[in-house]
C-alpha cells in the first residue's frame, strides 16, 4: 500500500476519521505493518499495552479469557487498543488471528506527538471520547434501572 492508500484506510476508522488528513499522514508514515498467520497471537490479556493496532486484512478473535464463551471476532477497519494510544494500560483481551491477517501498529508515542502537532485534532478526539463516555454512562444507568425497577 502507498502512503495515500494508508491515509485513506485510516480515514475509514471511526476514531481516526475525525483527525484530518494531515494528522493521518503522520500516523501512516510512522506506523509499522505486521503480518500474522492463522493462530498467531497479536497480544495477550494482561500484557502492557503501548500501541494500538488497526486491522487491515483478515480477522481476529478477541478472548477476554473468561469461561462464559464471550468471544468476539473483528475484521478490517477495527482499531484494537484505542485507550493504549493515550494512556498506560493493559490488554483486556487476547487477540488471535483466525486467518492470514495484516495490522498497522501505531505506537502511543507517535500518536501523542501527532496530537501535539495537531491541537484541533486533539480537541475533536477529546470531544468524541467525552461523548462516548456520556453515552456509556447513560447505558449503564438504563441497565441499572432495568435491573432495579424500585429505584
Amino acid at each position: 500500500m502507498s502512503i495515500e492508500d494508508d491515509i485513506g484506510f485510516l480515514a475509514g476508522v471511526p476514531t481516526f476519521r475525525l483527525l484530518g488528513p494531515n494528522a493521518l499522514r503522520i500516523l501512516a508514515i510512522g506506523c509499522e505493518s505486521r503480518s500474522l498467520g492463522p493462530g498467531d497471537v497479536l497480544f495477550r490479556a494482561g500484557e502492557a499495552a503501548d500501541c494500538g493496532y488497526v486491522v487491515q486484512e483478515g480477522a481476529f478473535r478477541l478472548d477476554p479469557d473468561r469461561t462464559d464463551g464471550s468471544l468476539v471476532t473483528v475484521g478490517p477497519g477495527v482499531l484494537l487498543g484505542e485507550m493504549a494510544l493515550l494512556i498506560d494500560t493493559v490488554r483486556p483481551v487476547t487477540a488471535t488471528a483466525t486467518e492470514p491477517a495484516v495490522v498497522m501498529r501505531i505506537p502511543r508515542q507517535l500518536f501523542l506527538k501527532m496530537l501535539e502537532g495537531f491541537p484541533d485534532a486533539a480537541f475533536r478526539l477529546r470531544d468524541h471520547l467525552a461523548e462516548r463516555a456520556l453515552e456509556t454512562a447513560d447505558d449503564i444507568a438504563q441497565v441499572r434501572a432495568n435491573l432495579d425497577p424500585g429505584r
